[in-house]
């Protein structure tokens, strides 16, 4: 996949203008941030009128925010495709998952660090939380994940956690060299491995507990 952001011809007009401005915005986003007047920079080099600019972005920044990580998406999802994810571990499907993400992201990083600045400031803290479980929501759908009870809530709950621990540790890290970030997300999932172990293994004890206090119960009330 190609690192520029591509031109969608099958899309509709708001879409492909869209794209056009944040080819046009990454450079200068990477540089001085995503704003106001970054954005409308970009706009006027590629000519848009103030009506393009509001049918590609009515929501200024924060829709070419959304579009530069639904890209994101776009490219870790392409690039899983060379990947057989059927002859890995769970572990490994996710792993990969991340690192296509990163990869995608890595000749863009100055760009996704304006963006995460921007996204944190606590007037944006909502959108930028739904722009992570989005990401963490396709990739489960991508690793195949079908559940629809509450494991749905938990797998997306735990991977917007090791999404967001790595991505600050890749951004930390100075260079394109990205070692110590990938051990650091190996850490991370078998962190969450080992836990999902102990709740696996505290389980059956926690049912035997529990029927152990129904039964005492049972039989106290029996007594009285």
């Amino acid at each position: 996949m190609s690192d520029i952001v591509p031109i969608r011809p099958d899309a509709a007009p708001s879409e492909r203008l869209r794209d056009r401005l944040l080819q046009a915005l990454l450079p200068t986003a990477a540089e001085r941030g995503w704003s106001a007047g970054t954005l409308k920079e970009a706009a006027d080099s590629l000519g848009l009128s103030e009506g393009e600019l509001l049918l590609a972005a009515p929501r200024g920044t924060l829709d070419m925010i959304d579009a530069f990580a639904d890209w994101a998406d776009e490219g870790m999802a392409q690039r899983l495709e060379k990947v057989n994810l059927l002859s890995l571990k769970i572990r490994e499907r996710v792993r990969a998952a991340v690192v296509a993400r990163l990869e995608t992201l890595a000749p863009h990083k100055a760009a996704e660090a304006k963006a995460v600045q921007a996204m944190i400031r606590p007037f944006r803290a909502g959108e930028g939380a739904t722009f992570v479980w989005r990401t963490a929501d396709r990739i489960w759908r991508l690793l195949g994940d079908r559940s629809t009870d509450e494991n749905y809530y938990s797998k997306r709950a735990i991977l917007v956690g090791v999404l967001g621990s790595t991505m600050a540790r890749w951004l930390a890290e100075p260079g394109d060299d990205m070692t110590r970030t990938l051990d650091f997300l190996d850490r991370r999932i078998e962190n969450v491995m080992q836990i999902e172990k102990l709740k696996a293994q505290a389980a059956p004890a926690a049912a035997m507990a529990a029927a152990a206090v129904g039964a005492a119960a049972k039989a106290f009330g029996r007594r009285v």
